[in-house]
């Protein structure tokens, strides 16, 4: 009754089309879930992803949950992540990737998750890391240990929209440093953001992480955005 009572001051309503959420239903109503834009990138060794990163780093797998479209479902849910502190939702994500990757050898064996850092200007600003959130809920659901520590960005950087492939890449350059990369020789690690669109900042962290003897690096995101 206490649960009822309090979802009457704080309805639960699901986050791509705003209908109220049954009890059994968490962030997103049945229906939305089992109509979002799953790419299926990681049944695919030629896919959007991988061909992105293709002869610019080296990587086991590149792949994205979904597909971001404009005024699409996942637009809306990666604004409720990004933007309405909706850190639940972002760990919820993660989990369900991880249900779909668990039988997928290259990711199942992973050593470690990495979520691209925040500088700690913008974490102060936003309060958490909307990729950090991600990676937790894909380093539980994969039973694997997540590091947010090897991978610092030391320079605060404008936001990435509306800039060219050119302008996303000098925007990140040199602005990611490693701490103890001797923990990842020899093992595999997953990187991943939140959406990736032309690969920049990931390129970037690739670049440093591959400086590290033995390693071997898979890139993940909950979205990827043709553009």
């Amino acid at each position: 009754m206490f649960n009822d009572f309090i979802s009457l001051i704080y309805p639960r309503n699901c986050v791509a089309c705003g209908n109220s959420l049954f009890k059994h239903e968490d962030q997103v109503c049945n229906y939305c879930y089992a109509h979002l834009p799953k790419t299926n990138f990681h049944k695919q060794s030629c896919n959007p992803v991988n061909t992105l990163f293709y002869g610019r780093t080296p990587l086991l797998l590149a792949s994205s949950f979904y597909l971001f479209q404009k005024k699409g479902s996942i637009q809306k849910i990666m604004h409720a992540i990004k933007y309405k502190h909706n850190k639940d939702l972002a760990v919820l994500v993660g989990k369900w990737y991880a249900e779909d990757l668990k039988e997928d050898p290259s990711i199942s064996t992973a050593d470690f998750v990495i979520p691209v850092p925040l500088h700690a200007k913008k974490y102060k600003l936003r309060g958490y890391n909307q990729s950090e959130e991600f990676a937790k809920g894909l380093a539980e659901g994969l039973k694997t240990n997540l590091n947010t520590t090897v991978l610092k960005r030391r320079a605060f950087t404008e936001t990435q929209t509306r800039k060219s492939k050119y302008e996303r890449w000098e925007n990140v350059e040199d602005v990611f440093e490693l701490t103890q990369p001797e923990i990842f020789r020899y093992k595999h690690v997953v990187l991943v953001d939140d959406v990736i669109t032309t690969g920049a900042t990931i390129e970037a962290c690739c670049q440093l992480l591959q400086s590290i003897e033995g390693i071997k690096i898979s890139v993940l995101s909950i979205a990827y955005a043709d553009k």
